[in-house]
């Protein structure tokens, strides 16, 4: 059995899905691991450092000849001709912004694994490489919101007197906005952070940031009962959130829903409010945006507040963003190849299998 990976080909993707510290690691299952010419120098990984890992280094992806793919992104047609018949790859496959890839994989028998449908549980952990690349992403919205900033982030004493710190508002307490946070704090930002989870409260104040939340009040009902004022209460959150926006120097909002547009959460109006110089980086631009009139891969300039519509800012870090996301793939391997075969029982991998030897099983969520 042959394991191997591909340059990807996607614009402005530098990452690789092996490194060669998970060369052995792959080896130690029993079979042989081989990669396409240069598919680790973006990344920083040189053909010498596979072979001396142990790899076997071919020139074209069509000479792979492997039984498993492993891709970082959704493989063209050029790179599934190095895959066997009945083999399988395995990888995020996009089929959060496009499942196209599905039929190429139908069309080749192939059976095909995508790891954005991986179960969220503390076991599966060690093999989510959304929420690895998630985090190394919330760290770099930070550094391309501070570049673009006018301003530093930290408290700075002076001979010409005191520069205040900036204030740094993070929409999304998950991975991303968690990262955003600590990363921001370390660089000396005042920040803030909102979720609509207020599990998140601690987590956000573990890392030295205010929670901002709406104190939840109700009428009293029958038998002392409360009686909820929902849209009493949404309406204040909304004014509580267009009041912190508009005092914020950087803004940056990572709220996304599987496979369906993420949640608008900056307006206009809001963009509108805020001072010139001031920077919003929108992580969720490629579905859909949290930011109106943020737009994928540009920067937009709203009456001189910058909109970064980020994309793909993990690829950005490929040297570590390539070790998190190999060693997350290493770690599946071990449940997916025995004895130099693959095994699909194991309930992490069989919930990732969108295709089984040609036959597409997933379809989008209505």
């Amino acid at each position: 059995m042959r394991i191997g990976a591909a340059r990807e080909r996607r614009a402005n993707e530098w990452r690789v899905a092996i490194v060669p510290e998970t060369v052995g690691r792959i080896a130690a299952l029993g079979v042989e691991v081989v990669l396409e010419h240069d598919a680790g120098r973006a990344a920083g990984y040189l053909d010498a450092a596979y072979r001396d890992a142990g790899a076997i280094v071919v020139d074209d992806a069509a000479e792979l000849g492997v039984d498993v793919l492993l891709v970082v992104g959704p493989p063209p047609e050029e790179v599934l001709d190095g895959v066997r018949a009945g083999g399988a790859v395995v990888g995020l496959l996009g089929l959060a912004t496009d499942d196209a890839v599905l039929a190429r994989l139908a069309k080749r028998q192939l059976t095909g694994i995508a790891l954005e449908l991986l179960p969220r549980t503390s076991r599966a952990q060690a093999m989510d490489v959304l929420s690895s690349q998630a985090s190394l992403a919330g760290y770099k919205a930070v550094l391309v919101g501070a570049n673009l900033l006018r301003r530093i982030l930290p408290l700075q004493m002076t001979a010409a007197g005191t520069l205040t710190p900036a204030r740094v508002l993070v929409f999304g307490a998950g991975v991303a906005g968690l990262q955003a946070i600590a990363t921001a704090r370390r660089l000396g930002a005042r920040v803030e952070a909102f979720d609509v989870r207020r599990a998140a409260k601690e987590e956000v104040e573990s890392l030295g940031a205010r929670f901002l939340e709406v104190p939840l009040y109700a009428a009293e009902g029958t038998g002392g009962y409360a009686a909820a004022q929902s849209e009493e209460y949404l309406a204040r959150q909304r004014a509580l959130l267009a009041e912190r926006v508009a005092e914020a120097d950087l803004v940056i909002t990572t709220a996304q829903i599987p496979f369906r547009q993420a949640p608008r959460l900056v307006t206009r109006e809001m963009l509108e409010s805020m001072r010139p110089g001031s920077v919003v980086v929108d992580l969720a631009a490629e579905t859909g945006g949290n930011v109106e009139g943020s737009r994928p891969g540009e920067v937009v300039d709203h009456d001189g507040v910058l909109v970064v519509g980020a994309t793909n800012l993990a690829s950005e870090l490929a040297l570590h963003a390539s070790q998190t996301f190999a060693r997350n793939l290493a770690n599946l391997l071990e449940l997916l190849v025995r004895e130099s075969a693959l095994v699909f029982d194991d309930e992490l991998v069989a919930a990732c299998v969108v295709v089984d030897e040609g036959e597409i099983r997933w379809s989008r969520p209505a």
